[in-house]
C-alpha cells in the first residue's frame, strides 16, 4: 500500500471528509482492520490560506502550499493530493517543485462526467474556480461545456463558502439559496451540477436534487483509493 501525502486545512471540514471518505474506501476493498496509510499537512486556513486570498498575495499562497508539500514529501510520501478546488490554482507550481504524482481534482471529476457522457454541466465552487482555468480546463479539453452562471450567483456562492461553510457552519438559508439556483441551472438544460468546492457537499445533497450532482470531494477521494492500493492491491481486494 503507498503511502498518500494531503494537503488539508483549507478546510478543515472538508480534509476531515477526504479522511473518511478515503479510510472507508480502503477498508472496503481490502476489509479487516486495513485503513489508509497516510501523512496529513495541515494549513491553519485563516493565517495559511485565506488571508493570502483577501490580500490577493497568490504567489505567497503558493509558498505555502509548496513548503507543506515539501513537508510530506520529508515524512515519506510517495503521491500528494490537495484538499480543495480553489488550492488547484497551484497545481502546476506543486507538481514541477515535487517529484511525485500529484491526483488532480479536476482530472479526476472531468473523468467521471465523460465515463458518464455528461456533455453541459454547471461547475459550483469559489469565485475562482468557477471563472478560472485550473479545474475549467480539464472539462473543457473532454468536450464538456460549462454552463454560464449569473455574476450574482457567483458572488453569493463564493460567499457561502467563505463564510459558512469553511468555518463548518451550514445555514439553512443559504441551503434553500443553493437549491434555487441548481433549480435554475436544470431549466437551462444543464444536465448535471459540478460541487466543485470540497466543502460544498456540507449544504448540498447529491442524492436530493431534481439532477445528477457529483461531488469533486467524494471522486477525488476515490481516485486516492485506488493510487493507494494499486494494481496489486486492488486485485487482492477483488480476489
Amino acid at each position: 500500500m503507498k503511502k498518500l501525502g494531503m494537503v488539508g486545512g483549507a478546510s478543515w471540514n472538508s480534509t476531515a471528509l477526504y479522511y473518511e471518505h478515503i479510510n472507508k474506501g480502503v477498508a472496503a476493498r481490502l476489509g479487516g482492520l486495513h485503513s489508509a496509510r497516510m501523512v496529513i499537512e495541515s494549513l491553519d486556513c485563516e493565517d495559511d490560506y485565506a488571508a493570502f486570498h483577501r490580500k490577493g498575495d497568490w504567489a505567497g499562497g503558493e509558498l505555502v502550499i509548496i513548503d507543506a508539500c515539501k513537508r510530506l514529501v520529508a515524512a515519506g510520501a510517495e503521491g500528494l493530493i490537495l484538499t480543495s478546488n480553489t488550492m488547484h490554482k497551484h497545481y502546476d507550481a506543486v507538481a514541477a517543485a515535487v517529484s511525485l504524482p500529484v491526483l488532480h481534482i479536476g482530472e479526476a471529476a472531468a473523468e467521471k462526467l465523460a465515463s458518464d457522457n455528461r456533455r453541459n454541466v454547471a461547475l459550483l465552487g469559489t469565485r475562482v474556480t468557477m471563472t478560472e482555468p485550473h479545474v475549467r480546463q480539464s472539462f473543457e479539453t473532454r468536450g464538456i461545456q460549462l454552463a454560464a452562471i449569473e455574476e450574482g450567483w457567483i458572488t453569493e456562492v463564493d460567499r457561502i463558502i467563505y463564510e459558512e461553510l469553511a468555518a463548518g457552519r451550514v445555514v439553512r438559508e443559504s441551503q434553500r439559496k443553493l437549491k434555487t439556483l441548481i433549480t435554475e441551472l436544470g431549466k437551462k438544460r444543464v444536465e448535471a451540477i459540478v460541487l466543485g468546492c470540497t466543502e460544498l457537499v456540507l449544504a448540498v445533497d447529491p442524492r436530493a436534487n431534481i439532477m445528477p450532482v457529483y461531488d469533486t470531494t467524494a471522486i477525488h477521494a476515490r481516485k486516492a483509493v485506488e493510487w493507494i492500493l494499486g494494481a496489486d492491491e486492488a486485485a487482492r481486494a477483488a480476489a
